[in-house]
């Protein structure tokens, strides 16, 4: 069993990746309900949330079906992430999660995210602070490094876990590479087999399929993995992974109908939730994967992804699930 403080999780759980503009309530209750053990918020700027930004504050919705969920934020001032976390706390997440990975320059630049593994005193000093500040276990993701000849991420982990983080998630590519290249998960590794590291250790990067997670558990030695991009239009890889660890064979992928249903509910559930305009906009980035492998398919995405009215989204859905109902996956 893992333990995340008082969070009792199944060997070598599966997570889902926090991640902007994707990892919303309506994924992430798609994901749950395909068997990922813990799921995250998008992450959120600290200073947004001590203005009141409305897109901030929205991403603190989360609900009892989702539970455990994290809670992630991002930012590089001390005061503007203690006083986040009051506001964070108000909305009773299972565990807060701080960002010290994420890549993008906007982010960066203001040394928040992967920023802040440029000063690695300050990542500690924000984490203590954090640990201290919350009765709520406080959790880490970040990368191996800046870059390849500052990956120090053995000594890091052990001095975020030795002032209180309850669990780390290590992306396995520096900042500078972004999302470029493979996933390095040896040096995950290094941290997961320090003899002084007793927190859980969860791998993130490339785990695209069973095969991959089983290697992160088996060949590598990790504490879970951490799922991101391969989940998007693809909340069943959580599932597919579970059962491949228990069967040894590969689950049946999702029929056409299925399909259909999940991408049907995934836009009702994000119109509900943040109403026509966004709700439509946001959920066409997963109709790509709801129908990988498809021939012939592209007239229909091109459709889901052009038109406004969800009405007329629902519309091309169900022709689609007519065309293509004998489909074989």
């Amino acid at each position: 069993m893992i333990k995340i403080g008082n969070i009792e999780l199944p060997d070598f759980p599966l997570l889902l990746a926090p991640m902007e503009d994707v990892s919303d309530p309506p994924f992430r209750a798609l994901c749950k309900e395909n068997g990922a053990d813990v799921v995250y918020t998008e992450f959120i700027s600290s200073e947004g949330l001590i203005r009141d930004a409305a897109k901030s504050t929205m991403k603190l919705d989360i609900y009892e079906k989702e539970r455990p969920v994290g809670i992630q934020i991002f930012g590089a001032n001390l005061d503007s992430m203690l006083r986040s976390v009051e506001i964070v706390e108000a909305s009773k997440p299972d565990i807060i999660d701080i960002n010290f990975g994420c890549p993008v320059k906007k982010v960066v630049s203001k040394g928040a995210g992967a920023g802040i593994l440029k000063d690695i005193p300050l990542m500690v000093k924000l984490t203590e602070a954090m640990v201290k500040h919350t009765k709520l276990p406080v959790t880490v993701k970040t990368r191996l490094g800046w870059d390849a000849s500052s990956i120090q991420i053995v000594e890091v982990a052990e001095r975020l876990q030795d002032v209180g983080c309850a669990a780390i998630s290590i992306h396995g590519r520096t900042r500078v590479q972004m999302y470029k290249g493979e996933a390095d998960w040896k040096p995950i590794a290094a941290v997961k087999n320090n003899s002084r590291m007793h927190i859980p250790v969860f791998g993130n990067g490339d785990v695209d399929g069973p095969e991959k997670a089983m290697l992160m558990r088996d060949e590598f030695g990790l504490d879970g993995a951490m799922i991101g991009r391969a989940s998007i239009g693809n909340p069943w890889i959580f599932d597919q992974i579970k059962h491949f660890f228990q069967t040894g064979t590969h689950k049946t992928l999702p029929t056409m109908a299925q399909r259909v249903e999940a991408a049907r509910r995934h836009l009702q559930m994000s119109i509900d939730w943040k109403g026509e305009k966004l709700g439509v906009v946001e959920t066409r980035r997963h109709y790509t994967n709801y129908f990988k492998g498809i021939p012939h398919f592209k007239p229909y995405r091109q459709r889901m992804v052009t038109l406004d009215a969800p009405e007329d989204v629902f519309a091309v859905l169900e022709e689609s699930l007519v065309e293509f109902a004998d489909h074989q996956f």
